[in-house]
């Protein structure tokens, strides 16, 4: 028996995956995430850890005889977030996420520092990456930033209170900009110009390697025997991608989670920022993949859901359906709640309904929330064409792959058809545990990590993408007229 833990945004998932790759058992616990002030987000690590323990807890609980014989840990979660621990180990302020968009001056800093940067991260500096946030720190916070000892990612930070020690993976490492990608390394040119040494840094190891085992003490509290390995593990979309199969070129996902991302693997590293399109390692050696990453997908939803007094998401796509017949008097929706990453890199975009009249009525929103989503993924499709990747095939993953009137739309608005999967909603967490299988067993990867049952295919519909295409195009007309005006919204 093999255990995922997937730290989330809104959530931490563990399941157990027996021998056949089959889903044992999963359990959850519920995260929620800090706003302070525009811009910020930020979560307590140590939350991350209560809901951790919380999750494999319920595990014993609920299935202790097949926890017992878990022989090893695979580790996922959220990316980029900068978690500063002190010479003690102790969390020395909230991690600063993700979705943070606080840090744009400094990404412009750190470019003008290290003008090649791109070529060396393969990324776009953003405010979401880790680099950035330290030089914020820094900055605003230079009483922390003195103290700092040691930085972490989040599932890292897991990690270290599962074994105690300080080790990252390459597929989570890309997101911070201080790794060369090309070379599977800590850069000390990308660590000096934020004002940190490889000391700072966790041990690097691959993601489908050994990097730790889990401490006596909290073998004996789960009823695990003998030695644990904790597989280096992944971030979250490489994860997804080890879970759904993604690992031979050709090959994307889709994923809807709280963000957006379209996944697509490669054998190559091949960087094209220029549309913010990232170019990451893979959680597997010598494979690598590119990505569009939307910031506000199913946290649309979820945002919509609430602010319209939905009893939750399902409710509100389920009165979304009426809308089609009425398509052309429905608002449009810019997804931009929390900024956005591919292709505008624009921290300063906002969230839009455009269109509202007297007849609009709450299902009509919720179609434009689907349909706005949808569209963002179809801007970082474009981008992921141009840019070189070549896709055959699309999966979906994530809860939001549970609607199929979102499935319709989405295979609409980008023209391709859909592949839906059996477990496609677990997500990172399988490919965990997948990888704490290869860590146990030292397996191939592309014997481990394969394509799970196909349940349907969504193919586009030719007269729904017909109606679609001019609002698509009244779509990105509409975010290039308000950019200037979203802008002055943060300067005010």
């Amino acid at each position: 028996m093999y255990l995922g833990i997937d730290l989330g945004t809104s959530a931490v998932k563990a399941v157990l995956l027996d021998d056949d790759d089959r889903i044992a058992a999963r359990s959850s616990a519920s995260l929620d995430v800090s706003t302070p002030w525009p811009l910020w987000s930020e979560q307590d690590p140590e939350d991350w850890w209560v809901a951790a323990c919380r999750a494999v807890d319920e595990l014993k609980a609920r299935h202790g005889r097949a926890l017992a014989s878990v022989r090893a840990i695979g580790l996922s979660g959220q990316q980029h977030g900068a978690t500063l621990l002190d010479a003690r180990g102790a969390v020395l302020r909230p991690a600063i996420l993700w979705n943070d968009g606080r840090a744009d001056a400094e990404c412009t800093a750190l470019e003008a520092a290290v003008p090649h940067s791109r070529r060396i991260t393969g990324n776009l500096a953003m405010p979401g990456f880790t680099a950035p946030k330290l030089m914020w720190v820094a900055e605003h916070e230079p009483e922390v930033f003195a103290q700092v000892t040691t930085v972490l990612l989040p599932k890292d930070y897991l990690r270290y209170r599962l074994s105690g020690d300080h080790v990252a993976e390459m597929s989570d490492a890309s997101g911070t900009l201080w790794l060369d990608v090309g070379s599977r390394r800590w850069s000390e040119e990308m660590l000096a110009a934020t004002g940190l040494e490889l000391g700072h840094m966790p041990r690097l190891v691959e993601g489908s390697a050994p990097s730790a085992s889990l401490s006596p003490a909290l073998a004996r509290r789960w009823g695990l025997s003998g030695e644990v390995v904790i597989a280096g593990g992944a971030g979250d979309n490489a994860a997804g991608a080890a879970g759904i199969g993604t690992v031979a070129p050709g090959l994307a996902f889709l994923s809807l989670g709280t963000s957006g991302v379209l996944f697509a693997s490669n054998r190559a590293f091949t960087p094209n920022p220029g549309r913010a399109v990232h170019a990451f390692c893979h959680c597997i050696p010598d494979t690598w993949h590119q990505m569009s990453v939307i910031l506000s997908a199913g946290a649309s939803l979820a945002w919509a859901a609430t602010a319209t007094g939905a009893a939750d998401e399902a409710e509100l796509a389920m009165e979304a359906g009426p809308a089609e017949a009425r398509l052309e008097r429905t608002p449009l929706f810019l997804p931009y709640l929390a900024g956005e990453r591919t292709p505008h890199a624009d921290p300063h975009a906002k969230g839009v309904f455009f269109g509202l009249d007297l007849a609009t009525r709450r299902g009509d929103l919720g179609w434009a929330v689907l349909e706005g989503v949808a569209f963002a993924f179809a801007d970082g499709y474009e981008a992921l064409i141009e840019a070189g990747s070549d896709i055959d095939e699309i999966s979906v993953i994530g809860g939001g792959a549970r609607s199929a009137l979102w499935s319709r739309i989405l295979a609409a608005a980008l023209r391709r058809p859909l592949t839906y999967h059996a477990g496609s909603e677990v997500g990172p967490a399988l490919g965990a545990a997948r990888l704490a299988r290869l860590a146990a067993t030292g397996e191939r990867p592309e014997e481990v990590c394969t394509r799970p049952d196909i349940e349907r295919v969504a193919e586009p519909e030719d007269e729904l993408a017909g109606r679609l295409a001019p609002r698509l195009e009244r779509w990105r007309a509409l975010y290039q007229v308000l950019r200037p005006e979203m802008r002055r919204v943060d300067a005010a």
